[in-house]
């Protein structure tokens, strides 16, 4: 009979938690990590195994859903599209290998958790394998029918193993000055311990260095269950056990089981809701555990490593965090954080400072990873999250951060995926507001411009006005008026690429003449790159956040504004679906032009609210979250990118969402729920109540704001960090008076009050 513990019971009751009855369900038992593991097109989703925000994460060594093997075990994944750092193997009879490929079977992931049966491609032993995962250190109980002796093989695919006899250890390189060790020891003592050579292990040796080395670990005959725990470390393999033994001080899986269980509900409860339905409760908890994947937190017993400088630091009590996609993620999920973990945020603003100082530049990082600031996409938007976190008065070190936001804008060139310092491009962009773009046939000049992800002028002048006008935020905040002022007209040079006649932003070149003819849909090659960057001219048309205002009177008034969105919704693809993909494969989850897999599509359903047209902000709101987020294997529209698309579905189902990251204030929606809860830092609560919400109900007919009418479409951060009550009444059609007024439509501009309400300007 094949081994059985606890935990999978357990596990298998949490499973059958969403389809029981909302009594007695907590947060956790809605999360499925299953939802969207089969991409539309690009990279899937991973049923993730971690604590939140936790370095040590894992899931399965499989390509995607539908590999029908697993590569190993996974002992730690250090970015989230690549393989775990060492593999784990484990067999009776089966040949010994570095890595053995399993069939699998009866696999069930939790958040916390996971359970599965393997046997070796071709061989019948099957093993039962359970895991449980803390913060730096984690748990494999191994299951075996009872014959043979039972062997366990550690691989570092680059850097070295080590075994003392009872204990392995190893090291793998991840790239640059940046590698992880580890550390395992067992419940039972090996009979023997070597190093793999060929087929056989070699009991004479005790280490080795080099690709795919592997540590063979073998245990008595007939051992019928095998417990293996293991640190890990970005410092040394003596931190490695060090966080082994400060977080599993015993060989207790359920127990470890049941911590993350605990520490997985108490996150996820900061935002109760109830009254919806069950599949729209499982992707919205599931989507806020998505938003925890990352950033990732280094700091191990007051140390951190941080490949920025290659040197072990201490942290000074401040938590160092990194892996953080900042251009996908300054869009909402630091927003989001900013309300319901701030004691975090701050921990990673201020990690992005000390990146900036370690790099010796004091440039801001715009995509940190665990192996150092990879510079990729366009703009540089971690100014964003320190402006939005300075108006919504978090502690941050205000004068350190503008001037580390400012030269990483200004020193640093603009050029996409690049890191290298300014150049004829910047220049260019200094004295005309613009980034000229290339003719077709013209051949690339600036040494700064990546080849493959070209200029991306139209993306990279709208990304640094935003960036800039960022700039007048927070030099506004430390007093400084005139470099306010002088950052505030630069964020006005998304005008200077306005095509009147066309109402887009058009690439032009260096002699300011518009690129012609233009197709807003195709021109630009593959991803649009040559003119935009990764979406097409009716993506970027809605690329102004900081000034919505200005961008509905270019565009002719209110009026023409949502007609332009309208027709943004109703554009056809213009081709047949493979050109179009071939062209644009970022570009997907399309309705119309619009494309809810891409980041920078996030806040255009919202912008309705701003043309005095909230109920069409309602009804595309809810058309969006019922078309492309649903609770299956393809419920999440293209690349998740740590939150970036998940936190606008949280905020998107409560009923809010931050469109101007900067400014202190969100956007209403058309909440899922018939009641939200926010817990609040301090103590106090947020409730949004939406009465009669469901399918149908999707328009707000009324609402009052802590007991008294509110007939905006916008609520400042201060109502809601302040704690009291939101309550939206709904109904099956629109009420058009409701916050159509011009008076009522959310501000935008420059903040008058960086702690309240603001006014348009």
């Amino acid at each position: 009979m094949k081994f059985r513990p606890i935990i999978r019971c357990v596990m298998a009751l949490a499973l059958l938690a969403p389809l029981s009855a909302e009594a007695g369900t907590e947060p956790v038992d809605y999360v499925d990590p299953y939802i969207g593991n089969i991409s539309h097109l690009l990279v899937p989703t991973f049923p993730t195994i971690h604590l939140p925000n936790s370095l040590l994460r894992v899931y399965p060594g499989r390509a995607d859903y539908t590999s029908v093997t697993l590569s190993g075990l996974p002992l730690v994944v250090t970015h989230h599209r690549e393989r775990s750092a060492f593999c784990l193997s484990v067999c009776q009879e089966a040949p010994l290998a570095p890595v053995i490929d399993y069939e699998y079977d009866n696999e069930h992931i939790r958040p916390y958790a996971y359970d599965v049966d393997i046997s070796p491609v071709g061989f019948a032993e099957t093993m039962t394998v359970d895991y449980a995962v803390s913060h730096q250190s984690a748990i494999y109980s191994i299951g075996f029918e009872g014959y043979g002796a039972p062997r366990l093989l550690l691989t570092s695919r680059d850097g070295a193993v080590t075994t003392d006899g009872a204990t392995v250890s190893g090291r793998q390189r991840l790239g640059g000055n940046t590698s992880i060790y580890i550390y395992m020891e067992f419940d039972t003592a090996p009979e023997s311990c070597g190093i793999l050579d060929g087929s056989r292990a070699d009991a004479s040796r005790r280490s080795a260095e080099g690709r795919d080395v592997c540590a063979v670990v073998t245990f008595p005959e007939g051992t019928r269950t095998l417990r293996a725990r293991y640190g890990v470390s970005l410092i040394s393999v003596e931190q490695a056990r060090n966080n082994l033994r400060r977080e599993i001080r015993g060989f207790d899986i359920a127990a470890v089981a049941a911590e993350g269980r605990r520490v997985w509900n108490d996150y996820l409860s900061k935002i109760r809701v109830t009254g919806g339905s069950e599949d729209d409760k499982r992707v919205f908890y599931t989507s806020l555990y998505r938003t925890c994947e990352r950033p990732v937190c280094l700091s191990e017993d007051g140390r951190y490593f941080s490949a920025c400088d290659g040197r072990v630091h201490d942290d000074g009590g401040v938590p160092f965090y990194t892996d953080d996609w900042i251009w996908d993620t300054y869009r909402a999920a630091h927003p989001l954080r900013v309300i319901l973990a701030p004691d975090r945020e701050e921990a990673i603003l201020e990690s992005y400072l000390r990146m900036a100082e370690q790099m010796g530049n004091c440039w801001m990082p715009t995509f940190p990873e665990i192996t150092g600031d990879s510079r990729r996409m366009n703009s540089n938007h971690a100014v964003a999250s320190v402006a939005d976190a300075v108006v919504k008065g978090l502690a941050v070190d205000t004068a350190r951060a503008y001037d580390y936001c400012r030269r990483g804008i200004e020193e640093k060139t603009l050029a996409p995926w690049s890191g290298k310092p300014a150049g004829r491009l910047d220049a260019f962009y200094r004295e005309h507001g613009y980034i000229p773009a290339l003719r077709p046939g013209e051949a690339e000049t600036d040494p700064n411009v990546h080849p493959w992800e070209k200029r991306q002028p139209v993306a990279v002048t709208l990304g640094t006005a935003y960036d800039q006008w960022c700039l007048a935020v927070i030099a506004l905040a430390l007093g400084r008026g005139d470099e306010a002022a002088e950052y505030a007209l630069c964020s006005l040079n998304y005008r200077n690429i306005f095509n009147e006649s066309t109402a887009f932003f058009h690439p032009k070149d260096e002699a300011g003449k518009w690129i012609e003819p233009f197709d807003y849909r195709y021109s630009g090659g593959q991803g649009a790159r040559e003119y935009y960057g990764e979406n097409n001219g009716w993506v970027y048309r809605w690329d102004v956040p900081h000034n919505v205002a200005d961008l509905v009177s270019l565009m002719g008034g209110p009026d023409a504004f949502a007609a332009n969105l309208d027709r943004t919704f109703a554009e056809p693809l213009g081709r047949g679906k493979y050109d179009f993909y071939s062209q644009l494969p970022d570009h997907t989850g399309n309705v119309g032009q619009f494309s809810m897999a891409n980041e920078p599509s996030l806040h255009v359903p919202y912008l309705y609210n701003y043309a005095g047209k909230p109920w069409k902000t309602q009804k595309c709101i809810r058309k969006m979250l019922a078309t492309w987020f649903r609770p299956d294997l393809m419920g999440v529209p293209g690349d998740e990118d740590g939150g970036g698309m998940t936190s606008f579905v949280v905020f998107s189902a409560i009923g809010l969402y931050p469109v101007t990251p900067g400014l202190p204030l969100y956007n209403i929606g058309s909440p899922l729920f018939r009641k939200s809860e926010i817990a609040l830092p301090s103590g106090k609560s947020f409730v949004i109540e939406a009465p009669g919400a469901s399918a149908d109900n999707k328009y707000i007919q009324s609402a009052t704001l802590n007991g008294k009418p509110w007939n905006k479409s916008w609520i400042p951060h201060s109502a809601l960090i302040g704690g009291g009550k939101l309550v939206l009444r709904m109904g099956p059609r629109p009420n058009r008076d409701w916050a159509s007024d011009p008076s009522s439509v959310p501000p935008s501009g420059m903040p008058v009050c960086l702690t309240g309400p603001t006014s348009n300007n």
